[in-house]
């Protein structure tokens, strides 16, 4: 099923190779999300749309964290909200074989 926000694999990788060389070696290049996770926020009451947030923990690993968003385009965020942390990053689980994965030339 085609989306109307669907792109075409050239202009991904195009987009793709600027975010590359415009980032210091080893910058996150993607996040494995999980499904599970993914529908379970986008089931939650009142969820319309997701919006990722980008952090790095005490650590220095990149974390994509989504939210939540109601039909006001507001972050469904209190304290028993969920938001969810995507802590699997590319580097280290990437698709090396993907069209996507671009290295730093």
């Amino acid at each position: 099923m085609k989306n109307d926000n669907a792109i075409p694999l050239e202009t991904a990788q195009e987009w793709a190779t600027k975010w590359v060389e415009s980032q210091p070696a080893g910058t996150v290049k993607a996040h494995l999300i999980p499904m599970k996770d993914f529908i379970a926020l986008s089931e939650e009451q009142g969820v319309v749309n997701i919006r990722a947030y980008i952090g790095v923990d005490g650590d220095g690993i990149n974390k994509l964290m989504l939210v939540g968003v109601d039909e006001n385009e507001k972050d469904m965020i209190s304290s028993t909200d969920l938001i969810y942390d995507f802590t699997k990053p590319c580097p280290t689980t990437c698709d090396t074989n993907s069209p996507l994965f671009i290295k730093k030339g």
